[in-house]
């Protein structure tokens, strides 16, 4: 038996590649799906009997539920003999196991390519959005597809969705790094809308639109995230996002993007908007009390800026009808 022949895929509808053949199992009943689901779940694991009638039947499984769940069984290991193998499925006293052999999944694949993802950002954010990129690529829509609304299913789901969405929160840190801001923006607000209550969503999307020099919009993003936070779950935004939103009112110098990362592999996505504030010229300040000196003119440069925009919104206030005429001419 070549048990490297067999790939199981769990990110979308359960299914089984046969790799020789490149062809897919799946299996056409629910109950079906569904058993292979909490199998793969709990691969290399024996299953007792009465959980996986409860994974697929519930509180009211039929009578002869333990006849019904062997030929379910046995109909299974007929279908995974032509991918990957004989006796994949094993009896047990109390139940059943799938052995997976060196078989493997793809949501191995995905947390290994997350995890790389991860440990690269600080160093090189071009490598660490590509293997994020490759991460969920592997997905094929929501985790588990198919596989019913037992306990063992539904918990990894669940479980795995929250992956994905730290592993898209990360994808988009890593683009941000790499100068990718205007890109981002747009694609933050549409997935700020579909995912409402995520306050890291709307941190990258703040941040996104200030380095793009839409201060004023990134401050709206702030009052609509504490809308449909208070709504949907009666709390205000955390420290990490009104940190984000002070910062940002203040025009701090963190938020600038710092120097521009290179990949041996591929070259970052660069944008002129990239920071408020535009880098010194190389080369740079040569001691220490130059650099004080440059890092004293650079805010004193920040601060001038933060009072000419403030003008300039004030002014615009006036012409629109925002405030009234009488409130005074705008403070330069």
């Amino acid at each position: 038996m070549d048990d490297t022949g067999a790939d199981f895929r769990v990110l979308g509808p359960v299914e089984v590649l046969d790799r020789r053949s490149g062809t897919y199992v799946v299996p056409s009943g629910a109950k079906q799906r569904a058993l292979l689901g909490a199998l793969v779940v709990r691969a290399g694991q024996v299953l007792p009997a009465d959980r996986l009638i409860h994974e697929l039947w519930g509180d009211r499984p039929p009578a002869g539920a333990a006849n019904a769940l062997h030929a379910h069984v046995a109909r299974l290991r007929r279908l995974l003999e032509g991918a990957g193998g004989r006796e994949r499925i094993a009896t047990r006293s109390l139940g059943y196991l799938l052995r997976p052999g060196r078989a493997g999944t793809d949501a191995q694949r995905f947390h290994r390519l997350s995890a790389e993802g991860r440990a690269a950002l600080g160093a090189d954010p071009v490598r660490a959005a590509r293997l994020l990129d490759g991460a969920l690529a592997l997905w094929r829509g929501p985790a588990l597809e198919g596989s019913g609304q037992g306990p063992l299913c539904t918990a990894e789901a669940d479980r795995l969705e929250e992956l994905r969405l730290t592993t898209l929160e990360t994808l988009y840190d890593a683009n941000l790094r790499s100068g990718r801001h205007a890109e981002a923006a747009a694609e933050l607000e549409r997935l700020t809308a579909g995912h409402p209550t995520r306050e890291r969503l709307y941190d990258l999307q703040m941040l996104a639109l200030y380095r793009c020099g839409r201060q004023t919009e990134a401050l709206g993003v702030y009052e609509r995230a504490r809308r449909r936070l208070r709504d949907g779950l009666g709390v205000e935004p955390g420290p990490a996002l009104r940190e984000r939103m002070e910062a940002i009112l203040h025009h701090a110098p963190a938020l600038a993007l710092a120097a521009p990362a290179t990949s041996p592999l591929a070259s970052p996505v660069t944008s002129p908007l990239a920071s408020p504030v535009a880098a010194p010229p190389d080369p740079g300040p040569s001691s220490v009390d130059e650099l004080g000196r440059a890092i004293a003119r650079l805010g004193e440069r920040i601060e001038a800026l933060g009072r000419e925009q403030q003008a300039l919104i004030r002014r615009f206030d006036l012409l629109t009808g925002a405030v009234p005429n009488g409130s005074g001419p705008p403070q330069a």
